[in-house]
Parts: C-alpha cells; structure tokens; sequence
C-alpha cells in the first residue's frame, strides 16, 4: 500500500497576497522591476499575481488600506542577491528617471546584515516592504552590537533604519556620535554613517539634512581599497543625490 504523505513530507510553496488601495500603482511598480502581470481580476475584488523568475507576489484591493500606515511585508530569499538588485535598480531608473529613496514606492540599499545575510528592502506603492536577502553566514542569529564607537553607532543605526523601520532613532544615533569631540570615525567609518543619516534624512522628508550629508559624504577621501570595501554605500551615495 502507497504511503500517504504526511504535512512534513508533502511539497508545498507560500505565496504573500498582500493589500494595497488600488491595484494599477503596485502593478506598474513591478513591471518597472520586470515582473511580469500573470493575473488580474477587477471583481468581484480586485486582485492580481505578479512574478519574476521563481518569485510570486499576490495582491488584492482594499480600500480601506492605509499604505502609509502599512505593516505588510514578506522576505524573498534568492541565491543572487547582487544581480536581482541590479536589475531591479535598472528597471526603476529607466521609468522613473532615478532611484525612488523616499516616499512610496522606494528602494533601500544593498548591504551585509549584521544577521548574516546581505539584502535590500523594497517598498511598494501599497506600503508594502519586500525584504529581499541572500543568506552569507550559516549563523542567522544578530551579532553583539560591537563595543568600538562608531562599529558599534553603525550597527544599532542599521538596525533602527532598515530592521525596525526608524528613521527618526537612526537618525539620532548616527547625529550623538559624529557631535562627539573626543574621538573621530575612520574615514570608511565617517562615509558609512554619512550615507546612512543622508538616507534616514531622505525618509524624513529632511531634504537640506540629505543634502549636506550627501556633499560630506562625498568629500570623504579613500583609498582605492577602501573604496572598493564601500562599493555598497557609494552605489546609495549616487542614488541620493540623484533623488534630492
């Protein structure tokens, strides 16, 4: 006799179905990304199914939907974080004329976790965030907060700004540490927080604070080394000039 399959052995997949107000700002979003429409319905609700590659994202209509009050949100793991966020980042760029940073819908920027996987978060015109990661450590657990000044100001920032969506705390971190006297950042210290307060500053509708962090960001001087360790933080510079 055939063995039944059990809940642990059976294939299954899970697919988001996430809300938004009206259905056509969130469609055209992804088909900026390149996502591609697979289908739509207008009653008797609205809804629609958008994929990429192996990546499916289901929404429905509600009206009552706040977006700028939205908590949905999802993770995509992929085996190729880089290339996926290059293409997204072209596909914006090419509708919208630059990289969304602010507002909906916006992208983040690439970067290593201090929970072992690099990734970008994507917010949608619906509100929701798309957290999209690629595991680089077998350890998912969150590192200790480093105890030097400025690894230490950088990690808890990271953390306010993307993991607990903060701006306003990150803000304040990275502000109390480069007010400090007695001690200063390295220079790759001093861009990373640079480019970060830009962002936050971005997301809080601060413009002349993103804008002078932007022009202090880019009077850092760096080595052709240490460039190349900051590659993630300088592709975000030049996407936040461009959007201020």
């Amino acid at each position: 006799m055939a063995k039944t399959p059990t809940a642990r052995t059976s294939k299954a997949r899970t697919i988001p179905i996430l809300p938004c107000q009206t259905l056509q700002p969130v469609l055209d979003f992804y088909t900026a990304l390149g996502f591609e429409i697979t289908f739509q319905q207008k009653s008797p609700n609205p809804f629609a199914v958008v994929e990429y590659g192996d990546i499916e994202l289901q929404f429905f209509g509600l009206k009552a939907h706040d977006p700028q009050g939205s908590y949905s949100t999802c993770y995509v793991l992929t085996d190729d974080v880089d290339s996926l966020y290059e293409a997204f980042r072209s596909g914006l760029k090419e509708t919208y004329g630059k990289i969304p940073t602010r507002g909906l819908p916006r992208i983040g920027t690439l970067k290593d976790m201090s929970y072992g996987v690099r990734q970008f978060l994507m917010t949608d015109p619906g509100g929701n965030c798309i957290r999209v990661g690629q595991p680089i450590s077998e350890d998912l657990y969150h590192r200790p907060a480093p105890k030097e000044t400025f690894a230490r100001a950088l990690h808890n920032a990271s953390l306010f700004a993307d993991s607990k969506e903060d701006p306003a705390g990150a803000a304040k971190i990275i502000d109390r540490v480069l007010g400090m006297e007695d001690e200063r950042p390295t220079s790759v210290q001093l861009l990373k927080l640079l480019v970060l307060r830009a962002d936050v500053a971005l997301r809080l509708g601060d413009d002349a604070r993103a804008r002078t962090a932007c022009e202090q960001a880019a009077a850092v001087q760096l080595t052709e080394e240490e460039r190349e360790s900051v590659r993630d933080d300088l592709a975000r510079l030049e996407d936040l000039r461009s959007g201020i």
